[in-house]
This record gives C-alpha cells, structure tokens and sequence, in this order.
C-alpha cells in the first residue's frame, strides 16, 4: 500500500490582506453560497492537530491548504507538516479565490501529494483511534456505496450536487453500476441504508449518493481523469472566485471511484455528521465517549449563540486532546 496522506483546508478570516482581497470581488458574492459562516474560525484547528497525533499517528504527510496565512502556533518546521499555498498548485489564473471548489478540485496539482490520501475539511476530525484499513484497504479508498436521490433545497448546495451527478449520468447507469459491483452496493456494513440502494432499482439514471460529510479517500488518479474528460466543465468552476450554482464540486470524483466499483465497503456507521447549533450535546458526548471514528461538526446561518457553543466545544477538546502536539511550537 502506498503512503497515506492528509489534505485540510483552512483559512483565517481574521487575515485583513485576505478579507481585502475578498471584498474586491463582492459583486461576484451570492449570499446564500457564500455567507460569512462559510469562513468563520472556531478556533479548533490545534485539536484537529492533536487529534491526528493522537488518533492517526501513521499518517505520513498533512498538507496544510491555505491562502498564504499560517497560525503562529503551527510547526512548520515539524517534518509530517507540508504547508501549501493556494499560489503554490493553483495557476494563476484562477487567483485569488475564495472557492472551497477551486481549492478542493485541484489538490492533484499538488506533486508530492500521495496517490493514496484523505481529503478533510477544518471541521472535520479523527474522533478516536484509527488504522490505515480504515481509509484504504489494498490500494483501494474505503467508501459506503449508497445511492440517495438528491433532493432541491433552497439556500443549499444541492445545485452542485446536481450538477456532480449531471456528470456522473454521462458516463454511467445505476443498473450497469450495481450490475458490475453487486456486492459492494449490497453489503451488509450499510445496514438500514440498504434500503435505498433497492429503491434506486427501477430507475437507469443515477439518482444521486448519500453524502454522509466525513472526510474521503482518493486514489488521485481519478482526479487526473476527471480533469482529462470535463476539463472544459473543471476549468470553469475553478474560474468562480466564490461558489456558484453552476459549480461542480471534488464530490464527483467521489461517485465516479464508487460507480467504477473503485472502493471497499466500510460501515456507514464510521462517521457522524453533526449540526453545531442543533446537536451541540451529541457533538459533547460523542467527542467525550468516542462513539464514532470520525465527525463532522458541520457550522450555518443559523448559528446565533456562537461564542457560547465555541467555549463549550473548546472546554470539550480541551479535555481530551491536553497534551501539545509536535505540530505545534
């Protein structure tokens, strides 16, 4: 099995060069996709350090994403630490940008980056003890082949979604995808979510996939092809200085891994998915008790008591993760 990295994204709103630069291309700025809770900073970026340490301490490389700014408390000198500049892989074309789609779409820029590596975002976190196998399993991405129709939501990213999918029925049908890979669609660790992968059943088209908002793992090759057969379609998201309706999003080469049958199956029970403002208790018991291997503490608009739900979590973290890691100075 090749070297397993991990990819994280991050920006620091507090940056005024950043913020400035942000505010030039307003006119371009859709509230709905891009509203201020999009780029808040609860401040849990060491504890995401910590808990790799931690939790994940095989990993071989980080590779910190970031339009230039960097924590002051942040060991860039630390040899697992690559910190990687949105001008260091991103053509400059396409800069700045203050699209996550951008930044996500062209990790496979980045040379160095292993084949084999785990895409997360700054609110996603390894909540306890986890092994290689659980991400990759002989050179294949661990992944839950679930289908889930997609369902339009105002103020959502749905539309993208849709999009990823417009893309996906190019190329595919759900009954030559299941046809192809019975087993790894029919498979027990998914438990009651195999129900919709027999609902799916009477339709050819593919409906859409359960998105359970934990972190990925990709083979980087599938991004090199996707680039390859929708570059026209690549390119023109990663011209949108903020997120779009017309966007497609890295979600796509995920499906197409799961229609190519390019993964093994793994529990849907793996991660949670939580919303910071309505499950704040869930979110405290299940860091506290390690219930799932990995969560997504997911922030939105509808936040209104943020410092108060920041300091609890923060107490939270705190408890667990104490000790400094070598990632920090």
């Amino acid at each position: 099995m090749s070297e397993i990295d991990f990819v994280i994204t991050w920006v620091d709103p507090s940056d005024t060069h950043w913020y400035s630069e942000k505010q030039k291309y307003s006119y371009e700025y859709k509230l709905d996709m891009n509203s201020e809770a999009r780029y808040r900073d609860w401040g849990f970026l060491k504890y995401w350090f910590r808990s790799v340490e931690k939790n994940a301490p095989w990993v071989n490389k980080v590779y910190f994403i970031t339009e230039g700014h960097v924590p002051k408390w942040l060991n860039i000198d630390y040899e697992k630490i690559i910190v990687v500049k949105h001008a260091d892989y991103i053509p400059e074309k396409f800069l700045p940008t203050f699209n996550s789609n951008t930044i996500e779409l062209n990790l496979n820029r980045i040379e160095t980056l292993s084949n084999s590596f785990v895409n997360f975002n700054d609110d996603m976190f390894i909540n306890s003890p986890v092994e290689p196998k659980d991400f990759f399993e002989n050179g294949l991405p661990k992944d839950s082949g679930v289908f889930s129709p997609i369902v339009p939501k105002r103020g959502s990213i749905s539309s993208i979604a849709l999009n990823n999918i417009e893309i996906i029925n190019e190329y595919f049908n759900s009954r030559f995808v299941i046809k192809k890979n019975f087993f790894k669609f029919f498979n027990l660790k998914y438990g009651k979510h195999l129900v919709k992968n027999l609902c799916i059943l009477p339709w050819r088209n593919v409906l859409g996939f359960y998105d359970n908002h934990i972190p990925i793992s990709y083979d980087k090759k599938f991004y090199n092809m996707l680039w390859a057969k929708e570059s026209k379609t690549f390119e023109n998201t990663t011209l949108n200085k903020f997120r779009t309706k017309e966007d497609v999003s890295h979600w796509v080469i995920r499906y197409w891994q799961l229609c190519e049958g390019h993964f093994i199956p793994r529990s849907t029970k793996f991660g949670k998915y939580y919303d910071i403002f309505k499950d704040i208790d869930k979110i405290c018991d299940d860091i506290k008790n390690n219930s799932h291997k990995v969560i997504c503490i997911n922030d939105g608009d509808g936040v209104i008591n943020f410092n108060d739900l920041k300091n609890r979590l923060l107490e939270v973290f705190e408890m667990k993760y104490d000790e400094k890691s070598k990632f920090e100075r």
